[in-house]
């Protein structure tokens, strides 16, 4: 909103106006005022909670190996999260930017599913919102961002064209923009593959392309899905899902600036990719509303974020990786949550097994993963993985989780230049 209206104003010359028109200032005016709205709205929407009776019965001290008191804590807390981000993102986003729209779109489409998963868990039905009908819903929105992304002419990427010289190969310009399902591979030398090349054993070419944009759409509805389910699935400890998406957040944020600046993306060799410094805009709301969550958050915690706050979170991610054709990154830079989601894929086979053999067996002590750390041996199950035999205090799992989630960022990164 403000963009246009400082636009405008900028062509009247009015001074100061043009400030709105650099991605950086918008960016930090994101941050911090997301960071202000998240700090200042926890704390009257855990008073609105309390006051209401809004709040957790399922966890109490018995859960909890040193016997820390959860009960009665507020949920929904992700309700705080995306009116911290959205404020923002409507103030200080380029609204007319297919990006920007898509995003504003994701947080606020999770949201509502998440906000009903939560609502029917208040109201006693502990199972929520039908699993069935959540992967419904995130496959419906997928195909939706996969046919968007498809359709829209202003989503084009300009690939980098080399030219060698002596032993060495030297980016020299940018090609034309064009519709691509072309994605950065990491470790490859060439660093992006087109999906269409999937299809190289079909000769019409124009048949190629419709089943290469076939198959992106499908890719981009299992990222949405394996990936706000792998957040959800996070959010299980104080600060655990919102301190690891930051730094996820903050990942992307780089690698979406990186590719809507043509000299960056030149320098890095990667695919340019025009109107991804919206992106940032929206990650940079994004980041500051985890930031400022964490006040409350953190351990111990006086609110949870709920499935209003995990699949939001996760469905923006993977969006947002979508956009920048970095998806393929995912595995590794979202790494925790790949290792929850397995962790209880392995959980539930590896207990099936034992079932059919009369006996309790199990790879983790407790899963999703990070539950591992915190509980006890039971007698009379196999354990595949038995290791730490101690507990582990619940603060030191999420600082630790985080760590790993640092390095993994890292090495996503550094993917632009191992090839």
């Amino acid at each position: 909103m403000l963009y246009d209206l400082f636009d405008y104003l900028d062509g009247l010359d009015i001074p100061g106006a043009g400030m709105f028109c650099y991605v950086s200032f918008r960016g930090l005016s994101s941050l911090i005022l997301s960071l202000v709205i998240s700090m200042v709205a926890g704390e009257y929407f855990i008073k609105y909670m309390r006051r209401k009776k809004h709040i957790e019965e399922a966890r109490d001290a018995s859960i909890d190996p040193y016997g820390v008191q959860k009960k009665g804590v507020p949920s929904m807390g992700g309700v705080v999260i995306l009116a911290a981000v959205l404020v923002p993102a409507l103030l200080f986003g380029k609204l007319s930017n297919v990006y920007m729209v898509l995003l504003i779109a994701t947080i606020a489409f999770f949201g509502i599913i998440g906000f009903m998963d939560d609502k029917i868990k208040l109201g006693g039905n502990k199972d929520g919102l039908s699993p069935r009908w959540k992967l419904l819903a995130q496959f419906a929105f997928g195909i939706c961002v996969g046919l968007t992304l498809w359709l829209s002419p202003d989503a084009v990427v300009r690939e980098n064209v080399e030219r060698e010289i002596g032993d060495k190969v030297e980016v020299y310009h940018m090609s034309e923009a064009r519709k691509s399902t072309v994605t950065t591979l990491p470790f490859v030398k060439s660093n992006n593959i087109d999906y269409y090349e999937v299809f190289s054993f079909i000769q019409d070419g124009k048949t190629k392309r419709a089943c290469g944009w076939i198959l992106f759409v499908l890719v981009t509805t299992f990222v949405i899905a394996a990936v706000s389910n792998g957040a959800n699935l996070n959010d299980g400890m104080d600060g655990m899902c919102a301190g690891n998406s930051a730094i996820i957040g903050v990942t992307l944020g780089i690698l979406a600036y990186v590719s809507g600046h043509v000299q960056f993306a030149s320098y890095l060799n990667v695919m340019y990719i025009p109107g991804t410094e919206e992106v940032l805009v929206f990650l940079c709301a994004f980041v500051g509303a985890l930031v400022g969550f964490l006040w409350y958050n953190a351990y111990p915690a006086k609110v949870f974020m709920g499935d209003t706050g995990s699949l939001a979170i996760g469905g923006v991610i993977a969006v947002t990786a979508v956009i920048i054709h970095k998806e393929m990154l995912l595995p590794i830079l979202c790494g925790i949550f790949l290792m929850e989601s397995l962790s209880v894929i392995l959980q539930l086979s590896y207990a099936k097994k034992g079932n059919a053999r009369g006996e309790k067996w199990r790879v983790f002590k407790r899963a999703p993963f990070h539950d591992h750390y915190r509980h006890r041996m039971e007698d009379g199950v196999k354990y595949l993985i038995k290791r730490p035999h101690g507990l582990l205090f619940e603060s030191m799992i999420t600082t630790r989780f985080w760590i790993v989630t640092i390095l993994l960022a890292a090495i996503t990164i550094i993917t632009l230049k191992i090839r």
